[in-house]
Formats: C-alpha cells, structure tokens, sequence
C-alpha cells in the first residue's frame, strides 16, 4: 500500500489550527488598517529589478526579478499623492531556507505621509495589539515556553544601549569589523522582546538602508526593528527623500553585491525621480509568517505555511 498520500494529507491536516489562526491574523489586520482610513493596493510582484542591498539577493524570473519587497512600487504611490497605504504580498529572496526562513514568505508592508519613525512604532504597537486580541491573546503570548507580556508600552531601546548592555563587542569594534550582523544575531537578539516586545531603534548611520539619517544625531538612522520573543519580526524606518544620497548609497550597495559575483541590477531610475517628490514619511515591513509563528507558538517557519518548498 502506498502511504505517502496518507503522509501528505496527516502533514496538511496537522496544519488546521495554525492556519486558521493565520487567517483570523489577517483579516484582523485588514480591519485595522481600513478602519484607519488606508488604501490597500497590490504593485506588480516581477519587477524589473529591486533596491540594490548589500546582504538581499533576488530570484531572477526571465529578464526581470520577484521582488525581494514592494518597497520601491508602494514609496511611488506615496510621492504621487497617496497618504496612507498598505499591502499584504508574496516576496521573494534567494538564498534564504531554515527554520525561521523561507525562499517565498508573506509580507505586510504600509506607509504614511507625515510620520516618522517614532510614529510608525506607535502604530505598529497599536495595530499588532488589536490584532493579538483579536485571535485571543488579551494580556500576553507564551512562545517557547517563555510568557511575553503584551502591555503597552512596549520596551524600546537604542542599538547602541543594546550593545552596551548585552554584546561583548563595543558597537563601534562590529562596524570596524564589519561583523555587526553576527553580533547582532548572537549575542543581542537572544534579549530582545523576551519579557515584552521590544523596538530596537536607532541603528548606525552606516546600516540606514533607505532611512533617513537622525537630524540631532548624524552617527544614527531613523530605523528600528521590532523584536518577540528574540525573534524579528519588522524593519521600519522614516524615509530618506534626498534622491541624491539614495543614489549614492545604491552605487554603494550595487559594489559590495558585484565584489559577491551577485546580479547586477538596473539602478531603479523612475523610482529615484519620484523620490524627489516623497514628501516627509515612514515605512515599515512585517514578516506575516514569522508573527503567526509567535501566535502558534511554533519555533518552524513550516508549521504555519501549507506548503514549504520541500513539500511541492
């Protein structure tokens, strides 16, 4: 008798509660962002080419690429005249399988016009705790045995005080030593979010991506990365205007990707156009994935998806 039919449907079935879970997530989310007067949009998923960053590579489809996020898409809507916007959407990066990663995931991402970063941690905060209530959890999230406690206000902290208090390496030693990412991920992220989410926030200047760069304080970005359980979960950020400088920090990216052997990408011209016209903003990605692995209290990526790659 052949049984891996009956393996695969065990696999699938097993899924039910996690699924459904996943879904409630959603539609809470959607909720929340009509209720805030926000335009829910959908931007082409195969793009000519995505932002050139330095650690994210793209899957290639013909002669254009999957998008690695809606990023550059979503920030053209927002300099035409579209104040509040969100998407729910399927990214694409290569390279990316492991228990917390997957080649194909699920991602929220929204924008708006006259907030900054400390705004759109407010929002997120706001926005994640309708959404927990709403598939149960009032108080607090037991994830890997620990018991995250979910009232506001949830904890913030600067990346340099985060250093300070719980690497072995100085902040500045890791940007001399170009391993601040490593560090990053074993010595300070197991702290982070492990009583009550955390907003880690003002990373280096030299690690903005495309955020804007603090006006009292040029050694930052205006960027912050929201942490459950020690697990990351969002990357947001107010957003450079300054086309100039963006173009200069893609060359940038575009050269440490080249010296990889990477793809090389067309440098994204009718977004740096429109960039002239972005008035003051933030934005902020949310793996849908990950926060239902929180909300499932799951430690596998797989366990809230149906279907990983292995299993097509």
């Amino acid at each position: 008798m052949n049984t891996s039919h009956l393996d695969d449907q065990f696999y699938l079935a097993r899924k039910s509660q996690a699924l459904q879970m996943r879904a409630r997530l959603i539609q809470s989310i959607r909720l929340f962002f009509n209720e805030h007067d926000f335009l829910e949009i959908e931007t082409p998923v195969r793009i000519p080419g995505p932002a050139p960053e330095e650690h994210i590579e793209a899957i290639a489809s013909g002669n254009s690429f999957l998008q690695t996020s809606p990023e550059l898409c979503m920030k053209r809507l927002l300099a035409a005249g579209y104040p509040r916007i969100f998407q729910i959407c399927k990214c694409f990066r290569a390279h990316e399988r492991g228990g917390k990663h997957l080649p194909e995931f699920t991602m929220l991402e929204w924008y708006v016009v006259q907030f900054d970063y400390h705004d759109l941690m407010d929002q997120c905060e706001s926005m994640l705790l309708a959404a927990f209530v709403s598939v149960g959890h009032h108080q607090d999230i037991i994830w890997q045995n620990k018991k995250i406690n979910l009232t506001a206000p949830w904890e913030r902290i600067t990346v340099a005080d985060a250093f300070a208090r719980y690497s072995p390496v100085s902040l500045s030693e890791t940007l001399n030593q170009d391993n601040f990412d490593e560090i990053l991920v074993q010595y300070v992220e197991p702290h982070l979010g492990i009583s009550r989410p955390t907003f880690l926030y003002d990373y280096p200047a030299e690690l903005a991506a495309l955020a804007r760069i603090k006006k009292s304080d040029p050694s930052v970005a205006e960027r912050f990365e929201l942490y459950i359980g020690g697990l990351e979960l969002a990357n947001g950020f107010s957003e450079l205007t300054d086309a100039a400088e963006q173009r200069r920090r893609f060359e940038k990216a575009s050269g440490a990707r080249a010296a990889k052997h990477w793809h090389r990408y067309p440098m994204p011209e009718k977004f740096l156009n429109a960039l002239e016209h972005l008035p003051p903003s933030a934005g902020i990605a949310m793996g849908i994935d990950r926060l239902t692995m929180i909300l499932a209290g799951t430690a596998t990526i797989d366990d809230v998806i149906p279907f990983p790659p292995e299993a097509l």
